[in-house]
């Protein structure tokens, strides 16, 4: 992290507030944001958050579904512990990991990914690789949603998108895309909300 990053970092008013409440990640904020739009986590509900770490989208989840809700939080890091959130540690892509996500709920209503690839200034593989990590969560969405359930996945603008929509939409009976006033202004990321999951894939 270069010396330019960090004062940039200290002056986001995000950045600030996720301090002062002793939030995980300034990200909180824009599934909150989202989240008071669109209502896709309601209190009871069973959500999947998938590349949880450092923990701020799990957080706001478990707040909002309360005790009879329930929050699975997926990462190839470790996270330090959220009361009352299930963390499960290891790659989405593993049937195991996946094994263990479906021991704890048969079915969630809501699954949500703040996952990004590290990027590497080439703004055509980065998109790529947003492509693929993208798909990778939707992949697993279409196999643990609950039926009229919700998948919130970001991604990089690009064509990369219309492919994503092209290969799960099918499956759900509305699509739309959402920019966050919390995203940072210099990034081209935006989230593509799944709405009326309509049946699941076996196996």
């Amino acid at each position: 992290m270069s010396k330019e990053w960090l004062r940039q970092r200290k002056k986001d008013p995000y950045y600030r507030k996720a301090k002062q409440e002793g939030l995980r990640s300034r990200a909180t904020f824009k599934l909150e944001e989202v989240n008071e739009r669109v209502h896709i986590i309601r209190r009871g509900d069973r959500v999947l958050d998938l590349g949880a770490a450092p923990g701020g989208w799990s957080q706001y989840s478990i707040g909002t579904v309360g005790d009879k809700g329930l929050v699975v939080a997926v990462d190839m890091v470790a996270m330090p512990p959220i009361p009352g959130v299930h963390f499960i540690q290891g790659d989405i892509e593993d049937p195991s990991v996946i094994e263990k996500v479906l021991a704890i709920s048969k079915e969630y209503d809501a699954v949500v990914s703040d996952i990004a690839p590290h990027l590497s200034g080439n703004r055509v593989y980065d998109r790529g690789r947003s492509l693929a990590l993208a798909w990778m969560v939707m992949g697993l969405a279409v196999k643990v949603l609950s039926p009229g359930g919700s998948a919130l996945v970001k991604m990089f603008q690009g064509d990369e998108v219309v492919e994503l929509k092209e290969e799960f939409g099918s499956h759900f009976g509305s699509i739309d895309h959402l920019k966050p006033r919390s995203s940072s202004k210099s990034s081209s990321e935006i989230f593509i909300l799944f709405r009326g999951f309509r049946r699941r894939l076996e196996g």
